[in-house]
């Protein structure tokens, strides 16, 4: 498999924020060619929506880009033999679980999720606002107080950063509502943009991955307590060490924005990588179930 065929490398830092436009949604876009990357806007808006960033991916999205998504592309499994343990309805697998999210959410606008974790039985798997925590947020085995872990969390975790469980909506640090927004947007795809590793990776075309921006930052010299970046000198700084051209201009920019920009920057340098293609944990029923975050070790 031939992972050094793409063209372009796409980062998109989501959001499952409430509304129809996300200030929190960046999309940033650069080329094998070298140049540094570049954000890009919506056609009439200051903002992106969900639906905005499905469109252009099932429409206009450039040849043979890897695309990075900034949220978690399934939940827990693994460390229970089930994404819910205890529920008849619980899905068998990744895609069964979008499309289980997606039906029940159908109604909710803007492609948010607030029907799935206010439904009657997935609720008590949840942590939510104002101290609603399901009876089965937590496992009576759990490995952590901050909820059940994938595979690949506890991967990120061992190279020093934080993640926090996709069960849990509650907290800045929380991205969960992000994941099951995600999660929606990936049913949507209908399997026309392959989803790493739950789709094999195909020898052609366009591929989604999940990914951490906090890998790339640390990949760019940051540590991952310091991987938000909200100044152009230190965004420079971190793509000059992913040998990337600096992006113009001046002044203060947010760290959604620096989060996308160093990632599609790094994408480019780590796509070549075949060992970030075939880490040593992830197996066949892994990738049907959990998934995995591409550049995880």
């Amino acid at each position: 498999m031939n992972a050094a065929r793409f063209r372009h490398f796409m980062a998109i830092d989501w959001s499952g924020a409430r509304g129809a436009r996300q200030k929190g949604i960046a999309v940033a876009l650069c080329s094998d060619a070298g140049e540094a990357p570049r954000l890009l806007q919506p056609e009439g808006h200051a903002h992106w929506s969900r639906e905005d960033v499905l469109a252009m991916l099932l429409e206009h999205l450039p040849d043979d880009t890897l695309v990075g998504l900034d949220l978690g592309i399934s939940l827990p499994f693994t460390d229970a033999g089930a994404f819910f343990p205890g529920w008849d309805d619980s899905p068998a697998d990744a895609r069964q679980l979008w499309a289980l999210i997606d039906t029940i959410c159908r109604d909710d606008p803007h492609l948010s999720a607030t029907s799935f974790v206010d439904h009657h039985e997935a609720s008590a798997y949840f942590r939510r606002h104002g101290g609603r925590e399901g009876s089965l947020f937590h496992l009576p085995d759990a490995a952590h107080r901050r909820g059940r872990m994938r595979v690949t969390e506890e991967a990120q975790a061992r190279v020093g950063c934080k993640p926090y469980s996709n069960f849990n909506l509650v907290g800045a640090a929380q991205v969960g509502k992000s994941s099951l927004t995600g999660m929606r947007l990936l049913h949507r795809l209908d399997g026309r943009v392959p989803v790493w590793p739950v789709d094999p990776l195909p020898p052609s075309g366009s591929v989604v991955v999940e990914i951490y921006t906090t890998l790339a930052a640390v990949a760019a010299g940051r540590s991952a307590s310091r991987a938000k970046m909200i100044d152009r000198e230190s965004l420079n700084a971190a793509l000059q060490a992913l040998g990337s051209p600096p992006v113009p201009g001046i002044g203060a920019i947010d760290d959604h924005s620096t989060d996308a920009l160093v990632t599609a920057a790094w994408l480019r340098t780590a796509a070549h990588r075949e060992d970030l293609w075939h880490p040593a944990e992830l197996t066949d029923e892994l990738a049907r179930t959990e998934g995995w975050t591409f550049g995880a070790p």
